[in-house]
């Protein structure tokens, strides 16, 4: 887009996420003046931050994949993400603990990882190699239809030509099933199956084409930002600033006013009217029609309980001494993985025996703890709740979840811990205007809910646009980013 086609025009943007940034940043860069009000008191939203006592810990995503996403978006505002901040590639990737006493590292070194195999299940070197065949089909197919384009664009030669990687076998039928021809370790089976949760969804109810997540990790790494991952928020709020971008925090808007079909800008919770051509929104897509004053258009049922994603139960410790053999991530599997995932979804509870995933930055990064401790983030999956938790359930949970690191072997720190939040999916409904507390606004299960999300433009609202996790195509860091190209794109077509 040349900057001279959109001089003058307003856009506003509603939430100032990941998504929402990266779409102000994109527009301004292409000549509009824009406006991000952010209902918070910091940018960021699900992608934030909490300090306390020399303690950094990050509240949302704890790695990012496909750093070339971060670059372009960087490069797009004239600058380089470089400049701004520092990468490191997490190795191993994780060590993975079982209800058994099972524990491996799996890394990014193909030598050592299939000798790790081979002391599971030697027959499962030959089935590992087949995935990542298949989910690398899968990332070269995606990476040129669904990753770049709305779904309702007519094809253009780069998806027609990404057409040739179309997979004929394993592709199209059920997650698990398709880990389960690839692997006979029950070990292996069970960490692959953990995957589908990146998106808030159960490996038994997905399709198998979620198979290019753990592809792209294995291929491409997962990152750890230098003082922790919203670095990156704060270097794009930089950059916004310096595009003439207006960044409003603690400004809730209450609706998005429109006439004849047609936005005409937004209006605050405390009245303030601002105008605007295009109105991008980036936020739970649930809210879009409530803000349209019950103007229905995106469909999907995104209110619906049944519907939502995975929230989370998470707890930031800071802990006062070094935690001996601790890796950057470590993932705690509880005994039957299928039945957390039935109390998840089809009984909407908190699991009797929850996975624990336990983030520790400090082994990696330095600056995030005080000398000599630890920052942890412990997470365990926990339904979008229907009504805020109360604390019965609060403490239940807390004693679930080190019920399972004590058996794990993880060492008992409650008397080290110097700081401590604890995050509910109450908390995320609260902070996030997430329904339930859904991280990733619905989940991913059926062909349906995987690749027919809510769509970047309005169908029924002209200069309304939208963003983010719950939008297409979908939920992570890189997702996010991709989905506000695919938005920029969209208003550059249409909005001339």
């Amino acid at each position: 887009m040349r900057a001279s086609v959109h001089a003058g025009r307003r856009a506003v943007v509603i939430g100032g996420g990941l998504g929402g940034l990266g779409v102000a940043v994109r527009l301004a860069a292409s000549g509009w003046r824009v406006r991000v009000c952010e209902q918070g008191p910091r940018l960021g939203g699900k992608m934030n931050a909490f300090e306390r006592g020399g303690f950094r810990f990050d509240t949302g995503p704890s790695l990012i994949t496909m750093p070339w996403v971060f670059e372009e978006l960087f490069e797009a505002a004239g600058s380089s993400l470089h400049e701004h901040v520092r990468l490191t590639q997490v190795r191993p990737l994780a060590d993975y603990v079982f209800d058994d006493g099972t524990r491996f590292a799996y890394t990014t070194s193909l030598p050592e990882w299939l000798k790790a195999v081979r002391q599971l299940e030697p027959r499962d070197c030959e089935g590992f190699l087949k995935f990542m065949r298949l989910g690398a089909r899968l990332f070269a197919l995606s990476r040129e239809t669904f990753l770049r384009r709305a779904p309702a664009s007519p094809p253009d030669l780069r998806s027609l030509k990404a057409l040739r990687h179309l997979p004929l076998r394993r592709a199209w039928g059920n997650y698990h099933s398709t880990v389960a021809a690839h692997f006979r370790s029950p070990h292996l089976r069970r960490m692959f199956d953990r995957y589908p949760t990146y998106v808030g969804s159960s490996p038994y109810r997905t399709p198998a084409t979620l198979a290019v997540i753990p592809y792209i990790e294995y291929a491409y790494g997962g990152w750890h930002v230098e003082g922790g991952l919203y670095r990156i928020v704060e270097s794009l709020a930089g950059l916004a600033r310096g595009l003439g971008v207006t960044l409003h925090t603690s400004a809730r808007v209450k609706a998005i006013e429109h006439e004849n079909r047609r936005v005409r800008g937004v209006r605050l919770a405390d009245g303030t009217g601002i105008a605007a051509d295009v109105v991008v929104m980036n936020g739970d897509a649930a809210l879009t029609d409530e803000l349209l004053g019950g103007l229905s258009g995106n469909g999907h049922g995104m209110g619906a309980q049944s519907e939502r994603s995975l929230s989370g139960f998470v707890l930031l410790l800071g802990v006062k001494r070094r935690i001996e053999g601790l890796r950057h991530h470590t993932v705690y599997f509880s005994e039957d993985y299928r039945a957390e995932f039935s109390q998840l979804f089809d009984e909407r509870r908190f699991p009797d025996d929850p996975t624990v995933y336990v983030c520790a930055p400090s082994r990696t990064d330095a600056s995030t703890a005080p000398e000599g401790c630890e920052t942890l983030f412990v997470m365990a999956n926990a339904p979008a709740a229907a009504a805020p938790w109360d604390e019965r359930q609060t403490d239940e949970a807390k004693a679930r979840v080190f019920e399972r690191l004590s058996k794990g072997g993880f060492p008992d720190v409650e008397s080290d811990t110097v700081v401590s939040d604890v995050w509910t999916p109450g908390r995320f409904a609260r902070d996030y205007l997430s329904p339930g507390g859904a991280i990733y606004g619905t989940h991913s299960h059926g062909w349906r809910r995987a690749f027919l999300r809510p769509p970047n433009r309005h169908p029924r609202v002209g200069g309304l646009y939208q963003v983010g996790g719950s939008i297409h195509p979908g939920g992570g860091t890189p997702t996010v980013l991709l989905s506000a190209q695919i938005t920029t794109d969209l208003i550059g077509r249409h909005e001339r």
